[in-house]
């Protein structure tokens, strides 16, 4: 399945003009060995389905004169590939190469001679030094996903053996002047489009390459390439959109992706860099469809705490509130004004957001009376992890600034009320935003590939970004 995996990457063949990506995606030469060693069990499965026509002639062989023969029931018994590399070529893409491979086959022998002489038997037949070698052709099928094709396909038989039981010594001569040719041609012939066919299967397996991904009732990401991937001796690189969207509308951010580029390490089997433009379309995405916005009410404050939210708790430093709107529950409405900004520095995530709170009064009949808003600017800091195959983080408060934006209590001092706000944030409305965040969104993926091992860095590497290290199972 890696060998999907790999092969879905490079044959993401972009659609779009190019521009600077938002991911990132490296796959070094430790990622494409192991789908090598997986893809070679898919070749080697379909090797053994090869189906050898059966032979028959007439030949003169010394010391018996005129043969007639017949090979048939020709099956194949065993398959080895021993040797086979996968090889980068900087510039072009990926060869694919299996040497001193070799095939057994059984199958039955007849013969009938001097006219009237008839004899028959079984036989085994090994094919030694048999060699594989094959690019592949990758493009993108009407969905923007990947196709896969072999090209280029060149196999060669060097040798074959045969042990016939049963029969006279002759038989060896009719096999090794007549037949052993015409044996390795008919070989050569169907290797060659068995491994067309076993690239070929990849193409269901590269359709369920996470393209656009569902995040959740809000937004979804496009992982579509930008630009043809980048190929060197020690890995292939990947740009991919890394963008979030508004599901079913597709409107670009007021911002663009800075050009960035991921560190020099090949250590690991797979590096996916995220830059901060992706995380911040996240954030003009759910500003957008209004995602970041709470109300909050006084059973959503822990039991224990002094603090409720009713006239009497406020009325405490807003003695007008207490005198107008006696006994009443309160209502919070916390919601963002303008887009978060996410910026990343080494080993650090923070998170500015603009909002406002507005406080209103609930009157016996269930309506709303406001009593103020205020503007709330806050500084969050973000840990960020993988699980399973998604990103996902948690956040915790930094500071809070508050001041007066409209009052309709008449003046009063705003900074009295930050121990208020600075419980409300913290006990209420993060550990909301956790939930949501703890959730995750997809990262780029194949069908039911796993990641293991991860290990996410915080880094600057021209432009801001974090990269993900880490080794993959499918």
């Amino acid at each position: 399945m890696l060998l999907c995996c790999w092969l879905a990457l490079v044959a993401l063949i972009p659609t779009t003009s190019s521009t600077n990506p938002g991911v990132k995606v490296k796959l070094t030469e430790k990622g494409l060995e192991y789908g090598r060693q997986l893809g070679m069990t898919s070749i080697q499965q379909k090797l053994k389905t090869i189906k050898v026509p059966d032979f028959s002639g007439k030949q003169t062989v010394s010391p018996i004169g005129k043969v007639q023969y017949s090979l048939s029931n020709m099956h194949i018994v065993n398959v080895g590939l021993p040797k086979s590399t996968v090889d980068l070529v900087p510039g072009t893409g990926v060869r694919l190469s299996i040497g001193n491979a070799f095939l057994s086959l059984h199958g039955n022998w007849r013969v009938k001679y001097l006219r009237i002489i008839k004899d028959s038997g079984s036989f085994d037949l090994n094919v030694n030094g048999l060699t594989i070698t094959t690019a592949i052709a990758i493009k993108s099928d009407e969905t923007g996903r990947p196709l896969v094709s072999s090209v280029n396909c060149a196999a060669t038989v060097s040798s074959a053996k045969i042990k016939f039981h049963g029969g006279a010594s002759w038989l060896y001569n009719l096999f090794s002047k007549f037949i052993d040719k015409a044996l390795r041609n008919a070989l050569q012939k169907q290797i060659c489009p068995l491994v067309a066919d076993a690239v070929s299967d990849l193409n269901p397996h590269l359709k369920t390459l996470n393209v656009v991904a569902r995040v959740d009732q809000y937004a979804e990401i496009e992982y579509s390439m930008v630009s043809s991937p980048t190929v060197s001796k020690t890995s292939i690189d990947f740009s991919l959109k890394g963008e979030f969207y508004n599901i079913g509308k597709h409107q670009e951010p007021p911002f663009s992706p800075a050009v960035f580029s991921l560190p020099p390490q090949i250590s690991n089997m797979l590096y996916i860099g995220v830059s901060a433009f992706t995380t911040n379309s996240a954030g003009f995405v759910y500003n957008k469809a209004g995602a970041l916005s709470l109300y909050i009410t006084d059973d959503m404050i822990p039991q224990g705490s002094p603090i409720r939210l009713n006239t009497r708790t406020f009325g405490a430093f807003i003695p007008q509130i207490a005198k107008s709107f006696p006994g009443l529950m309160m209502k919070l409405l916390v919601k963002t004004v303008k887009n978060p900004i996410i910026t990343f520095q080494p080993n650090n995530v923070t998170v500015q957001a603009s909002g406002t709170v507005t406080a209103y009064a609930i009157q016996p009949n269930a309506t709303l009376t406001p009593l103020f808003i205020l503007n709330l600017e806050t500084s969050v800091s973000a840990r960020v992890f993988v699980s399973g195959t998604r990103l996902a983080g948690a956040v915790s408060l930094n500071k809070m600034d508050l001041t007066l934006g409209t009052s309709y209590v008449g003046q009063f001092q705003v900074r009295s009320l930050d121990s208020i706000f600075q419980m409300v944030l913290k006990l209420v409305v993060i550990p909301k935003l956790n939930v949501q965040l703890a959730k995750g969104y997809p990262l780029p993926t194949l069908g039911k590939m796993k990641l293991v091992n991860t290990q996410l860095q915080v880094l600057k590497v021209r432009g801001w970004i974090f990269s993900i290290k880490l080794k993959v199972f499918v």
